[in-house]
C-alpha cells in the first residue's frame, strides 16, 4: 500500500501515483528530446496558436450575424 501524500505537499494522492507520473513524463521529455521532428520556435507556435484562433473568433462572429 503506498503512502498517503499532503495535498499541500504533492498533486498526487499516493507515492505510487507520483513516481507512475514521473516515469511518464521523463520518458515523453526523452522523446521530445531525440525527436527528429523539425522543432518550432515558441514565438512562431503561438503565432500559429493566435491566427487560428483568431480565424475560429471570425467564424463564430460570422455565424452570430446570419
Amino acid at each position: 500500500m503506498s503512502a498517503q501524500l499532503s495535498p499541500i505537499v504533492s498533486e498526487f494522492e499516493t507515492d505510487e501515483q507520483a513516481t507512475s507520473y514521473d516515469r511518464w513524463f521523463r520518458a515523453k521529455v526523452l522523446e521530445a528530446m531525440n525527436s527528429t521532428k523539425p522543432r518550432l520556435a515558441h514565438d512562431e507556435a503561438m503565432s500559429k496558436v493566435q491566427a487560428a484562433l483568431e480565424e475560429r473568433r471570425k467564424l463564430r462572429a460570422s455565424r452570430s450575424l446570419d
